[in-house]
């Protein structure tokens, strides 16, 4: 009784039962005849049975070559199935870019221009305090923001890469008395009330920053407001309540605002690729790649000589550097 045929002497012989024709079979198979030939000589051996009758002129199946030939293309398509069920097919990776701005969005652009042939599949999760949640629980596969506003437990799961310090901003009313200036001092927002997100708990990195950053100035933050989804309603949630909002540089455009850079000294937001421990997917190495590139490109992690970061987040960035 024959044990364990290679899979590759049936597709030999099916071959050849299909074309009664060593050479055209070679051919299909892309191997030599003469390999071809031998594979059959050894199947013919395992089976105790010869499975062609040969001539000069044809090649015919015998007797037991006609009743293997079923036995073969089962196999062989039991075999195929299986290989298929369980080839490594990347499925589309799960990008939170926040919002189709700023360094993610940029990254995220750049990377499907990189590798074509991969899928990526944006996401807008307000903060990445909401996506990380998301990516230990496997529904996200990465995000972008600021690591070191991540509860060390929740960090402990995630593997990080710098990639920008972005600078900090606030986005006014165009007839705020500050709205005129090209960059506004932080000393000049000293009474101000500005959004912050607070209330949302999937910003809370950016809460945090924003406390750190008012810290001493005489800056308020906006009173807690219920998470604001999607642009238009952030909007228009921000018009109605005539708030000013710590921002980034590159902010989405908000109709009769306008967003001014904030110095003296120039606070900056870090901003980091985030994925999840021992995630194997050839997207994260072709957005790390990206990221990588961009920040040496475009001196995303050069810093100004006046520049503003709490101390935790200079040690988190460098460190990963």
């Amino acid at each position: 009784m024959p044990q364990n045929i290679d899979p590759r002497l049936l597709r030999a012989f099916t071959a050849v039962a299909e074309e009664l024709h060593f050479t055209r079979a070679a051919a299909r198979l892309y191997v030599a005849q003469q390999a071809l030939s031998r594979d059959i000589r050894r199947l013919e051996r395992e089976l105790g049975a010869e499975l062609f009758i040969r001539s000069t002129r044809q090649v015919a199946l015998s007797a037991d070559g006609e009743r293997l030939l079923p036995y073969a293309r089962r196999t062989l398509a039991a075999h195929d199935e299986l290989t298929a069920a369980f080839a490594q097919v990347e499925r589309p990776l799960l990008v939170d870019i926040g919002a189709p701005v700023g360094t993610g969005h940029q990254v995220l652009m750049e990377t499907r221009k990189a590798a074509p042939a991969l899928e990526f599949v944006a996401r807008y999760v307000s903060g990445l305090t909401g996506a990380a949640a998301e990516i230990l629980a496997g529904r996200l596969d990465v995000s972008f923001g600021r690591v070191a506003g991540l509860d060390p437990a929740v960090l402990a799961g995630l593997a990080h890469q710098p990639v920008r310090y972005e600078r900090m901003a606030v986005l006014l009313p165009d007839d705020h008395s500050l709205a005129a200036r090209e960059e506004v001092p932080l000393d000049a927002l000293a009474g101000e009330t500005l959004y912050t997100g607070a209330g949302n708990p999937a910003t809370a990195e950016w809460t945090d920053l924003a406390s750190r950053l008012f810290e001493g100035r005489g800056i308020e933050a906006a009173a807690p407001f219920p998470e604001i989804a999607g642009k238009e309603e952030f909007v228009r949630v921000v018009r109605k309540q005539g708030w000013s909002v710590l921002a980034s540089t590159e902010f989405i455009e908000v109709p009769e605002m306008v967003v001014r850079p904030l110095v003296d000294p120039v606070p900056l937001s870090p901003v980091s690729l985030v994925w999840r421990k021992g995630v194997n997917h050839p997207g994260v190495d072709a957005l790390r790649a990206t990221a990588a590139r961009l920040s040496t490109a475009e001196r995303w992690l050069d810093m100004p000589a006046d520049h503003w970061l709490p101390p935790g987040d200079y040690v988190l960035t460098v460190n990963n550097c």
